[in-house]
């Protein structure tokens, strides 16, 4: 037997169901429900159809998992889950299956920070982080970069976006040359076969008195738009693959030098990124060529590990687990913009209301319920 905390991850912060089961840094399962297809005829994720879509693929999420990971619910040493930030509803049906699943079991529950596991889910891949870590976040809902000495205790904001994420100008600009959602798999594809270099548009935030490491990516979102309307306009073919790879480079070359930039800065001589953007082909790229010529090592995790994951989920709480770290208690509420300086939320009454440490859960509480779980 493994010392090792085996604990069970469930992600709802917007339109995935994701359930994870690790040991330790070993991943077991990741088991995903995407409800992609339901918001793609509206051109982006709508909170109440998410929130929809998580109750009904919940228990069949958890179900597969436990199945591929070959264990038992009751094996289980805590179960995490996202308490924020994301969209409310969706969040709160996570945080109410994992409270329910944990209370009937009698297990230690876990709610941890969105982005934070983002972070910690690198250790699934490459091994435990370096402290400090440096993490580029990039997603359709966050572009940040952090830096953390202590992946369950201390996070702390470097930059972040000042107005749209990275992601949400894929999608604007796929929806405007008219290549669907989400934005951006097909953005990422189409620029493969375009000319980075073909149009010159802006680098947000990159002047001298401009804030070193935050984001900005509204102008740039408006100069493409405005940039095809004007062809357009003029009865002339939007050129698609070059405006995809123009614009793609215009985001990820202002990503890759702020990083970089941070590192230098901190002495860090490693980079993580991570986040849904993190999968795109010229970012990982960019990233790698620059990280090399600044003797940085770069960290990415495989592109199914990048976006929203019941996985990330699970690692934190099994790092939570090991470290010894309270337990949240069973008022742990959803939080839409928990901050990412609380990379977990611990109980309000000390551990004593859950159990504390793996193998430690109240294997009394609610027997009967338990009965009627899992074998």
């Amino acid at each position: 037997m493994t010392d090792e905390p085996l604990v069970l991850g469930i992600e709802t912060s917007c339109d995935e169901t994701g359930v994870g089961i690790v040991r330790g840094t070993t991943l077991l399962a990741d088991a995903v429900a995407s409800s992609v297809d339901e918001h793609a005829r509206f051109g982006g994720v709508v909170p109440e159809v998410a929130s929809r879509a998580h109750l009904e693929a919940m228990v069949p999420t958890i179900d597969r998992a436990l199945k591929e990971a070959g264990v038992s619910a009751r094996d289980l040493d805590g179960i995490a889950v996202t308490a924020g930030p994301g969209l409310a509803g969706a969040l709160l049906v996570g945080v109410s299956a994992a409270k329910a699943y944990a209370y009937a079991l009698g297990k230690p529950l876990y709610g941890v920070n969105h982005l934070a596991s983002h972070i910690c889910v690198d250790q699934l891949e490459h091994g435990a982080l370096p402290e400090p870590t440096m993490a580029l976040l990039v997603s359709g809902g966050h572009s940040s970069l952090l830096l953390s000495s202590d992946i369950t205790s201390d996070v702390r904001p470097m930059g972040a976006t000042i107005d749209d994420a990275a992601g949400e100008a894929f999608d604007k600009i796929a929806r405007v040359l008219n290549l669907g959602f989400p934005g951006g798999p097909v953005i990422d594809r189409y620029a493969r076969e375009g000319d980075p270099d073909a149009i010159a548009f802006p680098r947000g935030l990159t002047g001298p008195r401009d804030p070193a490491y935050d984001f900005s990516f509204s102008g740039l979102k408006t100069a493409v738009a405005r940039w095809i309307e004007a062809k357009r306009a003029a009865g002339e073919e939007v050129p698609v693959r070059d405006v995809a790879a123009s614009f793609q480079e215009a985001v990820v070359d202002v990503l890759t030098r702020k990083a970089v930039r941070a590192c230098k800065d901190e002495g860090v001589d490693h980079l993580m990124i991570g986040g849904g953007v993190a999968a795109n082909s010229r970012l990982r790229a960019l990233a790698q060529e620059r990280c090399e010529a600044a003797g940085i090592r770069l960290r990415v995790p495989r592109p199914k590990l990048c976006t929203d994951n019941g996985a990330m989920v699970a690692a934190l709480g099994a790092e939570m687990v090991a470290r010894g770290r309270s337990a949240s208690s069973w008022d742990l509420s959803a939080d839409s913009s928990l901050p990412v300086t609380d990379p977990h939320v611990p109980g309000s009454f000390g551990d004593e209301s859950q159990g504390h440490g793996h193998g430690h859960g109240h294997d009394h509480v609610h027997e009967v319920s338990k009965e009627n779980l899992y074998s």
